[in-house]
């Protein structure tokens, strides 16, 4: 079974992500509106090729999250995003502009964030042992020996 990373290591994953998804879903951003774009909605411009490429590059969002532990279910969520991001780019015209709002890799990285901020959640304490009532029941069984003993 493979080691799970430290704590530093899944969070220098989600920073590497998180420049990365910048870079691919939102670093552009279009003039005279709040919108942005990124490198991997241009690349998905070139037909075919460009959407092979983009579907490269969201392989590696899935590879980091292969090493930051996430579960297999997290994984196949990922894969979902990813598929749906390829064929809802393979239409021709709509398809541009589709790969430029969905932003699989972006749904990605917060995926894997949320997963493993749950991982990290600090748990609460294991209950205490219970002393007194160990005690108290040691005390009870004593007199009630005690007792069989002394009327016998």
């Amino acid at each position: 079974m493979p080691k799970q990373p430290s704590a530093a290591e899944q969070r220098a994953i989600l920073e590497r992500l998180d420049k990365f998804s910048r870079f691919t879903d939102s670093s552009i951003g279009l003039p005279f509106t709040r919108f942005k774009i990124g490198v991997e909605a241009i690349i998905g411009l070139v037909p075919g090729i460009g959407d092979l490429i983009g579907l490269i590059m969201s392989g590696y969002v899935l590879l980091e999250a292969q090493r930051a532990g996430a579960s297999s279910k997290v994984k196949r969520q990922m894969l979902r995003n990813i598929g749906i991001d390829f064929v809802g780019g393979l239409i021709p015209v709509v398809g541009d502009a589709f790969d430029a709002i969905y932003k699989a890799n972006t749904r990605n990285t917060r995926l894997l964030r949320n997963y493993l901020n749950e991982q990290l959640a600090i748990e609460p304490p294991p209950a205490t042992f219970p002393w007194k009532v160990l005690v108290g029941l040691s005390v009870l069984f004593a007199v009630v020996i005690g007792g069989v003993v002394i009327l016998l």
